[in-house]
């Protein structure tokens, strides 16, 4: 399936693209100036823009930021927010929240792939106030309530 998107370029940046046939997402860039570093250190975190700014023309799609595994486990840097959520309405520039989970200082370059774009349906609930719900095999059971094995 394919999804037409209309995306604004600013800061110099190409369109994103998708690296292999069968990516799910395509690679977020810095869109920092040419001698620009932002050096993110352990336990701080950085604002990173990526001068993309992009309209589906659908309010039924959303577009979800995600972090790359590689940065993740290699320097130990995600998403500040644990994903980002590009809502169908908005224009502004698309900016990356980073956070360095690491032990050194991480070094952001314009170009750097700092994060992943995926699209994905929505779909709109409508709320109905109850006063039970239907009984299930986990009931209440909460967070760890299988076990470990």
């Amino acid at each position: 399936m394919s999804l037409p998107v209309k995306v604004k370029l600013t800061r110099g940046m190409s369109l994103p693209a998708y690296a292999t046939e069968g990516s799910a997402a395509v690679d977020l860039r810095a869109a920092l100036q040419e001698d620009e570093v932002v050096t993110i250190a352990p336990g701080a975190r950085a604002l990173i823009p990526t001068g993309i700014s992009i309209s589906a023309g659908r309010p039924d799609v959303v577009a979800i930021l995600a972090g790359r595994s590689g940065l993740g486990i290699k320097k130990g840097v995600s998403l500040a927010n644990g994903i980002g959520v590009i809502d169908s309405d908005y224009r502004g520039e698309i900016c990356v929240a980073l956070i360095n989970h690491g032990e050194e200082p991480f070094e952001v370059r314009r170009g750097d792939r700092i994060a992943q774009m995926m699209f994905l349906p929505v779909m709109a609930a409508s709320f109905l106030e109850v006063d039970e719900l239907d009984e299930t095999e986990r009931g209440a059971g909460g967070f760890g309530h299988t076990g470990v094995k």
